[in-house]
C-alpha cells in the first residue's frame, strides 16, 4: 500500500508507517471540516490521532508492516474516529496515568500518548477484535 492509501468519504486504509502519518492528519483534519468542526476541536483531534495512530506503528506492529483503518463520523454532536489495526491487543484505556510530577530531565522518553490521547478528546474506548486486532474509539464534542 503506497503513502496515498485507499480512501473513500469517511474513511481510510493506508500501511501503518511513519510517513504516512501526514496523510493520517490531513484525513482527520479534511474530515473533521467537513463535518463542522472548529479549528481548536480539528486541532485536538489531529494530535490524538497522531498519537494513537504512531502507538500502532511504533510499538503494536513494532515498525514491521501492517493494515491502519480509520473512519471519520458524527455521532449527535461528536465527531468519532475510529481507529483500527491488526497488531497484538493492547487496550490504552487501562494505561495507567503518567507521573506528571517527576521532572522533565529525569523522564524518559515518550510515555505520554495515551495521556494525550485522553487529554485532547471527551471518550476513548476500546474493543479487541473478532479474530484478532484492536479497534479505538475516540470521541470529541465539537
Amino acid at each position: 500500500m503506497d503513502e496515498s492509501g485507499e480512501r473513500r468519504d469517511g474513511a481510510l486504509r493506508i500501511a501503518a508507517e511513519l510517513k504516512n502519518l501526514s496523510t493520517i492528519r490531513r484525513f482527520v483534519e479534511d474530515n473533521a471540516r467537513s463535518l463542522g468542526a472548529g479549528q481548536e476541536c480539528i486541532a485536538d483531534l489531529i494530535q490524538a490521532v497522531d498519537e494513537a495512530a504512531t502507538n500502532v506503528i511504533m510499538h503494536g506492529y513494532r515498525n514491521t508492516p501492517g493494515p491502519l483503518e480509520l473512519e471519520a463520523g458524527r455521532e449527535g454532536e461528536q465527531l468519532v474516529i475510529i481507529l483500527r489495526d491488526q497488531a497484538p491487543p493492547f487496550d490504552p484505556t487501562t494505561a495507567p496515568p503518567p507521573d506528571l510530577t517527576t521532572p522533565l530531565h529525569e523522564r524518559r522518553m515518550g510515555g505520554l500518548g495515551v495521556h494525550l490521547m485522553r487529554a485532547l478528546t471527551d471518550s476513548l474506548a476500546y474493543r479487541a477484535r473478532p479474530g484478532g486486532g484492536n479497534e479505538l474509539v475516540m470521541a470529541k464534542h465539537c
